[in-house]
């Protein structure tokens, strides 16, 4: 465990498959810059196909976050290599946003103000808990304090995401790894964001390419077309060029200047300060 991290459940995960690394999700916080603090939040859901945790995904965009003044928190979720399938992920991400919201409004945090940013499945995780989080705040498994706490996002940031479990465009190993090889179909719809926007989703960012070979960029346009079908708030970005999986650009490749334009869209809603 990262020496500043924290897990999810301390007196032991529910529903547990062992007791080892890979089954104490857990969060990691990278405090705001000092003098910079905004008092927004955000929780960040590294991509990896359910199957690792991307970390230039995780604590890369936690550390852009915090040092443009928002608090961010990386959670390390539960995954399908350690044996689990849904909902195991999206309870671990519930939980997270909970948890974080309190401590927001203990710390004197703006308590509205939490974003999730994922990445990939990262982004299939982000946008499920954006669309079903009413489904995931009564499938809490364990009633505390942190259970009294709402566990809907007020932005969702979407970096080339899996969003589609059932077209044809769908990401097969994520979907296999968070449902197994042959998914009941009721379900794969449901886990299917772009089906389940409605007009209480949180306000989304969402950017993607469209050379992107491993999730098809149809995924992206999905998520947003049905965001404005429902009259939620959606700014998407399609950019020419870039492989899968560029978060804030790599040694070898950089990456579409999504960041500048995220910047701005926070910066319009009062997440960063003037």
């Amino acid at each position: 465990m990262h020496p500043d991290a924290t897990p999810l459940w301390p007196a032991g995960t529910p529903g547990a498959l062992g007791s080892g690394p890979g089954h104490r999700p857990q969060l990691t916080h990278f405090p705001a810059a000092a003098g910079r603090a905004s008092g927004a939040s955000v929780l960040v859901l590294p991509g990896g196909g359910y199957w690792h945790l991307a970390d230039h995904e995780g604590a890369g965009y936690a550390r852009w976050f915090a040092d443009r003044g928002v608090h961010a928190a990386v959670l390390d979720y539960r995954l399908a290599q350690h044996g689990y399938r849904h909902p195991a992920m999206l309870q671990d991400a519930a939980r997270a946003l909970r948890i974080l919201r309190a401590q927001a409004r203990a710390a004197g945090r703006d308590p509205a103000r939490i974003a999730l940013i994922g990445s990939s499945a990262g982004g299939h995780l982000a946008a499920t808990l954006s669309t079903l989080f009413d489904h995931a705040a009564a499938a809490d498994p364990v009633a505390d304090a942190f259970a009294a706490e709402s566990c809907r996002p007020d932005a969702t940031i979407l970096c080339y995401p899996v969003v589609s479990l059932i077209e044809q465009f769908r990401h097969a190993g994520s979907r296999d790894n968070l449902l197994g090889p042959d998914p009941d179909s009721a379900l794969a719809e449901l886990l299917s964001p772009d089906r389940q926007v409605n007009g209480k989703c949180p306000p989304a960012f969402v950017w993607h390419t469209a050379a992107d070979a491993a999730v098809p960029v149809q995924n992206a346009t999905a998520y947003a077309s049905a965001c404005w079908r429902a009259g939620v708030e959606c700014e998407l970005h399609v950019f020419p060029r870039g492989r899968h999986g560029l978060g804030l650009g790599r040694p070898d490749e950089s990456a579409p200047p999504w960041d500048r334009m995220l910047e701005h869209w926070l910066r319009e809603r009062g997440w960063l300060q003037a």
